[in-house]
This record gives structure tokens, sequence and C-alpha cells, in this order.
């Protein structure tokens, strides 16, 4: 089950597809949440899978094909109806085998991969949808509980340095390399994990929103451990 001992203004809690779909994001509520406690093993099907390198894709056919046991099918049937769901509203998942996602260390002092709490943005529209069924699961944090990377004095001075245009290109420059999007959580901040088998709408910075965009990162995997994760 979800921890709502944070801050519960975030997080709206449903128990369907559908108003998982249908219910709009509002004042502080950037973060959807269809809480399921899921059966079958999922374990079996990360197992049941050679990966190659430190992510991979596994589409529906070779889903399919896999030979599993009885939980290992239940498992492998609710993938395939969250798959259907998501692909009937008009959204295209996938299901992603992780290892550990690429390292952005081209500059030290501010990381732009997908470990470092971010936000998604799109030029239309959209909304994120994911789900951890194996593994360690990602986490988002309270707006109020970080700060935008490139506000940040220390930063912001190494950027300029980095950057060595006029002052009037400076923004974009910041845009352009997804900088701006990249946030650090605050001492106090509690971030919130998304948990095992729960499908979450996270709101996107798009022209339309009419809510702050979710803070949301990758967790740091286990060693040895792969994830299943479904995202769109």
């Amino acid at each position: 089950m979800i921890d709502l001992s944070h801050p519960k203004n975030q997080i709206h809690c449903v128990t369907s597809f559908q108003d998982l779909v249908s219910t709009p994001f509002h004042g502080d509520v950037n973060a959807i949440c269809w809480a399921r406690k899921l059966s079958g093993d999922f374990a079996e099907i990360v197992k049941k899978v050679e990966l190659n390198g430190n992510i991979a894709e596994l589409d529906q056919e070779e889903l399919c094909e896999l030979k599993l046991s009885e939980q290992g099918q239940l498992a492998r049937e609710i993938l395939l109806n969250d798959l259907k769901l998501l692909k009937a509203h008009g959204a295209s998942p996938i299901l992603n085998l992780i290892k550990c996602y690429d390292r952005d260390d081209a500059y030290p002092f501010f990381p732009t991969d997908v470990y470092s709490f971010h936000v998604d943005r799109s030029p239309v529209p959209t909304d994120t949808f994911l789900c951890t069924y194996y593994g360690e699961s990602s986490e988002i944090v309270p707006n109020s509980q970080a700060e935008q990377k490139v506000l940040v004095p220390e930063i912001r001075d190494e950027l300029k340095k980095l950057y060595r245009g006029s002052d009037e290109g400076f923004e974009s420059f910041l845009t352009e390399h997804f900088f701006d999007l990249h946030y650090r959580a605050k001492p106090e901040a509690s971030p919130i994990s998304l948990g095992l088998g729960n499908l979450w709408r996270l709101a996107v910075d798009h022209p339309e929103s009419k809510v702050l965009p979710c803070l949301h990162r990758a967790p740091k995997e286990k060693i040895g451990e792969t994830r299943l994760l479904m995202i769109c």
C-alpha cells in the first residue's frame, strides 16, 4: 500500500483505471495513483529474459512466448492487460528491463540523468504513466520540498561559466540542455516511493497544464537485481 504519511495534498488515490485516466489534476495534486496489490510471479518473467546490456525493451511477442509457471502466467496476464488498457487510452507504453540507466558525468556539478529529480516536458498535453512490477521503485517528491537547480546561486554561477555567451541567450541555453528540468531536494524533504504494482499518472510540464509538473526520479538499483518497469 502507498504510504500517505507524507504530504497528502500531492497524491490522489483511485480504485480503477477509468478513474486514473479521467480524474483531473487540480490544486496541489499532480500525482494520481491506482493503488494495487498484484498477484503473480514477476520475478520469474525477469529471470526468463536474457538481458544484453543495462536496459532493454520487452516486447509483447517475446512476453507471450515465455514458458512460465502458473504464477508467472498470472503476472504476464497483468502486464498484457495493463498494456492493453494504456494503448486503448491512446498511450504508447513500453516494458523495460533495467539493470541500471546511463549516468551523466559530462557536468560533474550538474548530472542530468534520470537519477536526478526531474520533470517531464511536452509541447502538447500529455501525462506520464508508470508502474514498477519488480525491483526498486521510482520516487516522487512534493514540489514544495525541492528547488529548481538552475535557481541555486552556486549552481547558476557554474552554468554561466559553462555557457560563456550573451546574457540574452542564457535561459535558452538552460532549456536546450535540459538543465531547467532538474531539481534538488531540500534537506528536510521526504521522497515518496511509488511502490510495486501501483499504476501512476504524473503531471507533465506542457502549455495547457493547470498544475505544477510532478518531480520524480529513478531509484538506485540493487546490485544484481533487474527492475521491470512499464512507462509511457
